[in-house]
């Protein structure tokens, strides 16, 4: 099950750009709301109900957790002390947590930036400490994956998706969306 953790201010297109690559990849994607209610308002004012509630799971069949950016979105999940925790217990279980943009930012507070290639909005990478702040567009550093902006949804889709389903997968869907016709 992969969990993709909504807070009101985040940025659209990158929880949406990845889910629907995944979902077209037939991975197990959930949306959860950490707000007070389902349905969670982006940045962008485009509201997005959650197919659950944060306290409706317990997060034990996660192999992946994905933070969105944007802001004020990734301070709310920054904020979220239950959610740090899920993180914590997921990231000491040695599975995979991927973040964008500003969201980042949650690992590095976490101490989980520590000696990894990361990427992130330009700004944000002060809150990395310890990572090897690269700039790409997408980094992958073992079961860390990060985006840098809301460029890089698609591509972090993909990237997800061959470490999941492998590289025939991810090329099939690349081709299929015609993302390879850029």
């Amino acid at each position: 099950m992969i969990y993709v953790f909504l807070a009101t201010g985040f940025e659209e297109v990158e929880a949406l750009g990845p889910i629907d690559v995944m979902r077209r990849a037939g991975l197990d994607v959930k949306t959860v709301s950490i707000m007070d209610e389902q349905t969670v308002m982006g940045a962008h004012q485009i509201g997005i109900v959650a197919d659950s509630m944060f306290a409706d799971n317990d997060y034990s069949d996660a192999d992946l957790l994905f933070l969105p950016g944007g802001m004020p979105g990734a301070a709310n999940l920054n904020a979220h002390e239950g959610l740090r925790n899920v993180i914590l217990a997921h990231h000491a279980a040695g599975k995979a947590l991927a973040a964008i943009c500003a969201a980042p930012m949650v690992y590095g507070n976490l101490g989980l930036a520590q000696g990894k290639k990361m990427t992130c909005y330009p700004g944000f990478e002060q809150y990395l400490t310890g990572a090897d702040y690269t700039a790409k567009l997408v980094e992958q550093d073992g079961l860390m994956f990060t985006g840098k902006g809301p460029a890089a949804a698609l591509a972090l889709g993909y990237l997800l998706v061959e470490h999941f389903c492998g590289k025939d997968a991810a090329e099939a869907l690349k081709a299929g969306m015609m993302y390879n016709d850029l």
